[in-house]
Order: structure tokens, then C-alpha cells, then sequence
């Protein structure tokens, strides 16, 4: 209960997962588990199981989540401290993996903004990647924002982030497609990106609401693999590639580490790219013969 929503989400899907690993029971729930009585010959059986399943940052998620409900039955007073300590001191799982996620090019976003004519739909949609990838928000973020949250004066949306934390974010050249938007929209109070259909009009939009209008628009677009938090990474990435600070781009994406935000960062591996062609292979393209049928 401590948590937002998507957390919620989240954390559940975590200590379902891990209630089907430790019942063998493929419809087992976190509901089925009596948590308070696992003690760490239980949880480390747990994060074996998890590290030869999933990704060690899966992995550590699912721990994450199995360490605040054995905190959580701790503070109900179902287990004691003694057996609270031991049971959640599991290591997490070391690791590293590739980035996910990856970097749209400019004519990605050209080709996604050109879907967008002159119907408010299409006007709503375009400020909304403008916005995305301009200030570099998190979709939950997005879908939060109310009218209010834009101050025109300073050219800033007010974002509240993970954790419920505050930051002012410039709009930068996202603010003409916002304009518009709002022209649109009216100035009246409520969410600042709505819904225009007969059902959801005047309605806040959902993350997934967002997320099947990308889809659409990719595809229209001819752009493939791509997802909301895509346009976060170009941002983040844009920025330290136009020689942004590291810091500032911290508190302008909201991260709580610059460690978080160096993931995003493009420099390294192009870098790499460039090292590696200045080596030279001695190798000539072969002509293969054509394969005749028999």
C-alpha cells in the first residue's frame, strides 16, 4: 500500500512469480505464501531459482520486492527481527547486461511527428512525442500532468517523479507543439493531455492509452521495436551527446543517481566504434559461386 500504482504492479508481479518458483504451482499467487514463516534457507533457495531464470536486474527486482514483504511482516510483528535479518540478508545477483531499450534517430522522430496533420487527435499526439522526448518524461509522468503543472512564464512543466519528487523541467522546442495542443485543448483545469474520443473525452489518459498510441504511430510511421521509455534514453542521450553535463542532465531526467543516468550515455560506445576501425584486416570480398540446381 506504500507503494504508487505501477509499483504496485510491479512488486506484485515480482512475488507472484516467486510464489510459483517456491510452490511449484504455476497458479500460485503472493496471496498463497505465508511469507513471515520463510526463513533463509527459503529465500536463498529463492534467488538461486531466480539467477537461473532471469536477468540478474529481473532477478534483483524480484528479490527487492521479496525484501520488503519480509520487512513488512516484520513490522506486523509475524516474525521476529533475528529471523527477519537473516532471511532477507540474500546478496543480490551480480551481473551486467547490455542497455535496453534503444536511441531514436532524427528521422524516426520526423517520421512519427509527420503522422500528425491538423486534426486535434493528430495535434494532441504530436505534442505528446514533443514532450516525451523533449523533456525526457517517463510515461506515468506524462499521463500525470495537469494543466497547472505548465508554467508558461518560466517555459517549465512541473513533473512529479518517483518517489513522489518535484522537478522543473524546460520545455525547450517542445513548447510550440505544446502550444498548439493547448489551443486545442482550451485552458480550462484538469489532466494536461486528455482523451478525445466519444467514451474517454475530457478523461486523463492511461499509460497504456499512450503506449497504443505510439504503436499506431509507429506503424504508420514504418518504425519498429519501439516503446514510450525509448524516447527517455534518446533524451538523456541527446543531451550528453550535445556536451550537457552529467549532473544537469540528472536533475533534468529525475534520476537519483548520475550512475542511472550514465546508462544512457552513447559516447562510450561510439567511442568504442571508432577505436575499432582504426585496426585494419588485409581481407578481400570473396565472389562466391552461383549455387546451380540440379
Amino acid at each position: 500500500a506504500g507503494l504508487s500504482p505501477n509499483s504496485r504492479r510491479t512488486m506484485l508481479a515480482a512475488l507472484d512469480t516467486i510464489a510459483q518458483l517456491g510452490l511449484g504451482d504455476e497458479t500460485a499467487t503472493a496471496w498463497n505464501v505465508p511469507w513471515s514463516q520463510l526463513r533463509f534457507q527459503h529465500t536463498q533457495a529463492v534467488r538461486s531459482a531466480l539467477a537461473a531464470q532471469y536477468a540478474h536486474t529481473t532477478a534483483n527486482r524480484m528479490l527487492s520486492a521479496l525484501r520488503g514483504v519480509l520487512k513488512a511482516a516484520w513490522k506486523l510483528g509475524l516474525m521476529s527481527a533475528e529471523d527477519y535479518q537473516k532471511a532477507a540478508s540474500v546478496e543480490s545477483i551480480r551481473g551486467e547486461t547490455l542497455p535496453s531499450g534503444r536511441a531514436l534517430s532524427s528521422g524516426e522522430l520526423v517520421g512519427l511527428l509527420n503522422t500528425c496533420e491538423a486534426t486535434p487527435l493528430d495535434i494532441r499526439d504530436a505534442a505528446i512525442f514533443s514532450v516525451l522526448y523533449g523533456c525526457g518524461l517517463r510515461r506515468a509522468e506524462l499521463v500525470a500532468l495537469n494543466r497547472a503543472d505548465y508554467k508558461m512564464e518560466e517555459d517549465e512543466l512541473v513533473v512529479r517523479g518517483k518517489g513522489n519528487k518535484q522537478r522543473a523541467v524546460p520545455l525547450g522546442h517542445a513548447a510550440p507543439a505544446l502550444q498548439d495542443w493547448l489551443s486545442v485543448r482550451g485552458d480550462e483545469e484538469g489532466p494536461l493531455f486528455w482523451g478525445l474520443g466519444n467514451r474517454n473525452r475530457g478523461q486523463r489518459l492511461t499509460d497504456q492509452a499512450v503506449y497504443n498510441m505510439l504503436r499506431k504511430r509507429a506503424k504508420l510511421a514504418g518504425v519498429k521495436n519501439l516503446s514510450p521509455h525509448d524516447f527517455r534514453r534518446t533524451f538523456v542521450g541527446d543531451l550528453l551527446d550535445a556536451g550537457a553535463d552529467m549532473a544537469t542532465v540528472q536533475k533534468m531526467a529525475g534520476h537519483a543517481s548520475p550512475t542511472t543516468t550514465s546508462r544512457y550515455d552513447r559516447r562510450g560506445q561510439k567511442a568504442r566504434h571508432k577505436a575499432a576501425s582504426l585496426l585494419h584486416i588485409p581481407y578481400k570480398k570473396r565472389e562466391r559461386p552461383s549455387q546451380r540446381s540440379e
